[in-house]
């Protein structure tokens, strides 16, 4: 069954309920062929303590982007997905606004999968380069 990109946003969006991804005020706001794109505000509560936005809030919102493509992109019902290995390079500080992920997928396995996430400020500036290996077990 082929679902339309507003029902992929909907049911990604309500996943976030109740979650780190809802913690951090994420939402899934665009969805292609081979990528998805969540947008995350930058406010004091994903601040440093010098004011601008955290490293770990930017890796949380690449590997909930990343993870979350996977499984639309495999049509994942009977599998959970789970990120295994990620590396981040943070380039630009920003301050507040949002700041946007954009996930497209490098290579799409059966088992694995890689992911590059950009994660940009409201300029399109590269904040963060992001790569994410996920990987796919069957449910139990």
């Amino acid at each position: 069954m082929k679902y339309t990109n507003d029902e992929i946003l909907a049911a990604c969006n309500k996943m976030c309920q109740n979650t780190l991804m809802e913690t951090l005020g994420i939402e899934f706001t665009e969805v292609g062929d081979d990528f998805l794109v969540a947008k995350m505000p930058v406010t004091p509560r994903v601040h440093q303590p010098d004011g601008v936005l955290h490293g770990g809030a930017s890796v949380a919102l690449a590997e909930s982007v990343g993870s979350a493509g996977a499984f639309m992109f495999l049509n994942a019902k009977d599998v959970i997905i789970r990120g295994i290995e990620i590396a981040a390079n943070h380039v630009k500080s920003v301050r507040d606004g949002n700041v946007y992920a954009h996930a497209s997928i490098i290579h799409k396995g059966r088992t694995t999968q890689l992911w590059q996430i950009k994660i940009t400020n409201e300029d399109g500036a590269l904040v963060s380069l992001v790569k994410l290996t996920t990987l796919t077990l069957p449910k139990n």
